[in-house]
């Protein structure tokens, strides 16, 4: 079993910048960024695939940056920049039991564990 713990959620205005964090509890190679907004389903944001390339949601390209730091922490970042109040949602960290390609690494279906969530609104 894997443990998620999301931080660094708030309030933010449009233009602003916020970075998330998740602490997991064990190494995991396939890791990503889901958030969902009230009504709307939960979608893919940004992952790092088992090969370690990167993956963005069309919507957050050029805004948003996943890294990952395994210096015995494995913890997962999101900086989020040029925030935007469609960027509104509670983002959830997640992380797949098995390995991920890259075009799997945006489907919630590589996913076996997920966090509780942080909430990021942003006001216009």
């Amino acid at each position: 079993q894997v443990q998620l713990v999301e931080s660094g959620g708030g309030s933010v205005q449009a233009g602003g910048s916020l970075r998330l964090s998740c602490a997991a509890s064990l190494y995991k190679e396939c890791m990503g960024w889901f958030r969902q907004a009230p009504g709307k389903e939960r979608e893919g944001v940004a992952a790092i695939a088992s090969d370690g390339r990167l993956n963005y949601a069309d919507s957050v390209k050029g805004r948003f940056t996943i890294s990952r730091d395994n210096a015995g922490r494995n913890t997962l970042y999101l900086q989020m920049n040029t925030l935007k109040p469609e960027d509104t949602a509670m983002y959830y960290c997640a992380a797949g039991r098995y390995g991920c390609s890259w075009f799997q690494s945006l489907s919630k279906s590589a996913y076996n564990y997920w966090g509780q969530g942080t909430q990021v609104t942003v006001s216009s």
